[in-house]
């Protein structure tokens, strides 16, 4: 598991507000996260039927038109 140094932010009375992490762990834990979303959507979509070429050609087309 990824370690993360943290630091917090907190109020006058002393009530963490905020968390601070050093740039590459705020880079790991994005990573992880679309690493996440990424393997998500590539499970939803394995049940979906494949596009021939003239199939895609014409979606992406249709996309391109808005």
């Amino acid at each position: 598991m990824l370690a993360i140094k943290k630091e917090y932010v907190v109020t006058a009375k002393n009530k963490k507000k905020a968390v601070l992490v050093d740039i590459d762990t705020f880079s790991k834990m994005e990573e992880l996260i679309e690493s996440y979303g990424l393997s998500k959507f590539m499970e939803e979509a394995e049940d979906e039927r494949a596009l021939n070429l003239e199939e895609a050609k014409e979606h992406y087309a249709a996309l391109k038109k808005g």
